[in-house]
C-alpha cells in the first residue's frame, strides 16, 4: 500500500533544537495523577498541566519558537499576529523577551481581560490592533499589514516552527511519564499541538493511541478527515474560543491525518460540566479548551479501563463572567434546566396553582418573565424549571398538559430559546 507522506513532517532533531531553545523560557510543566479521574475510570489518569505556563497555555512554546528562528533583519521590521486569546498572549511573551515590536490584531468583541493580559505580557513592545467583529476579520487585517509593511506574519498554528514548539509538549510527557503511555488525550483547534506532540510519539512511542478531541460546535479537524480534504465550515459555536476554528491549517491537517488514531468531538454542555468538576472537585481552572481532553474520557471508558492515559490540559485563560453562561450549559446538557412557554389563566391564584400541583417538591423555578398586555383568558409566560434529576421531566410534562399549562419546550427551539431566554 502506497503510503501519501505530507510535504512537512517534524523532525525529532528539530524539536530537540525546540528543546534548547525553550529552555529558559517555558516551565516543564507537571505530569500528575489525578485521583478523582483515576477512579472513576479505574484507570492511571495523568495530566499534563500546560495550564500553569506562564502565559497559562502551551501557546508560549510555539510563538517563541517561531520567534526567535527570526533573522535580525526579520526581527527589526517587526511581526504581525492575529489572536482571539493565547496565541496573542504567547506571542506578546515573546516579543516583550526577544526585542521585537509587534502588532497584534484582535477582534473588536474581545474581553478587556484578555486585552489587558496580552498588554501586560508585551508591554512596550507590543500593540494591539481592534479590528472586525471575528478572528478572520483580524487575521484578514493582520495580513494586509503584513504585505504593506513586509513584516512577519506569526500564524497560530499552521507553520513549522510553531508545530515543533508545540512538539516539546510530547517529549516531556515520554522524558516524565514512568511506564508505557496507551492513549494521549489531546486538544485539537487549528491543530498545531495535536501535529507536533503526534510527531513526536508516532517517532518515539508509535504503539501509544493519539486522540484528537474538538468541540462539538467546531468540528474543523473532523470535517476534514471524513471529506478526505481540508474543509472550511460554514458556521461554527465560538464557546470553546481556544479550540475553535472554522479550518484547520493545511500542514496540521496532512500531519494529523498520517498521526491520529482517532477524532472525538464534545458537547459545550458536556465541557462546561468537566469545568465545574475541576474546579469543585480539584481546584483546577480550566478554560473550555482545557477541558476537552478531560471531558472525552467518558467516551472512552471501555477502552481505557486499566491503561495509563494521559490527557493534555491546554489552559487556564478562563473569563470569570463566563461563570453563569457556563452553569446555565452544564445544566442543560446534564437534562437538569429546561425552559418553557406556560400558559397562564388571567384570575388570581394561578401562579400558585402552577408551584403547588404542577411543580414536583424538589422543582425550583429559576427563570420567570411575564407581562400581561391583552384581557384574554390566558397568556403566555417563559419559565426555566431546575429539576433535580432528568427524570422528573416528563411527569412534569404530563402534570402541565393535565392542568392545561403546558404552552411549548423551548429547549429544543435554539433560535426561539435565546431570543427569549
Amino acid at each position: 500500500m502506497c503510503v501519501k507522506i505530507p510535504t512537512y513532517y517534524p523532525k525529532l532533531e528539530d524539536i530537540k533544537k525546540a528543546v534548547t531553545t525553550l529552555k529558559d523560557i517555558v516551565s516543564i510543566t507537571p505530569l500528575t495523577q489525578n485521583l478523582n479521574y483515576s477512579r472513576k475510570h479505574e484507570a492511571n489518569i495523568l495530566l499534563k498541566r500546560e495550564d500553569l505556563q506562564q502565559v497559562r497555555s502551551y501557546k508560549i512554546r510555539g510563538a517563541y519558537h517561531k520567534m526567535s528562528s527570526l533573522t535580525l533583519a526579520e526581527m527589526k521590521k517587526g511581526i504581525v499576529c492575529a489572536s482571539a486569546g493565547n496565541h496573542a498572549q504567547g506571542v506578546a511573551f515573546a516579543c516583550q523577551k526577544l526585542k521585537i515590536h509587534g502588532t497584534i490584531f484582535m477582534p473588536t468583541p474581545t474581553p478587556k481581560q484578555k486585552l489587558e493580559q496580552v498588554q501586560m505580557f508585551g508591554g512596550d513592545w507590543i500593540q494591539i490592533q481592534l479590528v472586525g467583529d471575528t478572528f478572520d476579520d483580524a487575521q484578514n487585517e493582520a495580513k494586509k499589514e503584513c504585505d504593506f509593511l513586509e513584516k512577519t506574519f506569526v500564524h497560530p498554528f499552521d507553520d513549522e516552527k510553531i508545530i515543533e514548539g508545540q512538539a516539546t509538549v510530547g517529549l516531556e510527557i515520554l522524558e516524565q511519564a514512568k511506564n508505557f503511555i496507551d492513549y494521549v488525550f489531546v486538544p485539537v483547534g487549528g491543530g498545531g499541538l495535536a501535529s507536533g506532540l503526534s510527531s513526536v510519539f508516532k517517532a518515539l512511542s508509535p504503539n501509544t493511541k493519539i486522540i484528537g478531541v474538538e468541540p462539538e460546535g467546531a468540528p474543523s479537524m473532523k470535517s476534514a478527515l471524513e471529506e478526505g480534504m481540508n474543509v472550511r465550515l460554514d458556521a461554527i459555536d465560538k464557546f470553546v474560543d481556544g479550540a475553535a476554528v472554522q479550518q484547520v491549517g493545511s500542514l496540521t491537517y496532512e500531519i494529523c491525518k498520517e498521526n491520529l488514531d482517532a477524532m472525538i468531538t464534545i458537547p459545550e454542555g458536556k465541557v462546561c460540566q468537566t469545568i465545574l468538576d475541576l474546579y469543585n472537585k480539584d481546584a483546577i481552572v480550566v478554560e473550555p479548551a482545557g477541558a476537552l481532553t478531560l471531558a472525552a474520557l467518558d467516551f472512552y471508558k471501555d477502552e481505557i479501563k486499566g491503561k495509563n492515559v494521559v490527557c493534555v490540559v491546554s489552559g487556564s485563560n478562563n473569563d470569570i463572567t463566563r461563570t453563569p453562561e457556563i452553569k446555565e450549559r452544564a445544566m442543560l446538557y446534564k437534562g437538569l434546566k429546561h425552559y418553557f412557554i406556560i400558559r397562564f389563566p388571567q384570575r388570581a391564584g394561578a401562579l400558585k396553582e402552577f408551584v403547588v400541583h404542577v411543580l414536583g417538591p424538589q422543582d425550583d423555578i429559576t427563570y420567570f418573565e411575564y407581562s400581561k398586555k391583552h384581557s384574554r383568558e390566558d397568556g403566555p409566560a417563559v419559565v426555566g424549571v431546575e429539576l433535580k434529576c432528568k427524570e422528573d421531566l416528563e411527569p412534569l410534562l404530563e402534570r402541565m398538559k393535565k392542568m392545561n399549562f403546558y404552552g411549548d419546550y423551548l429547549n429544543d427551539k435554539p433560535n426561539l430559546f435565546e431570543f427569549l431566554v
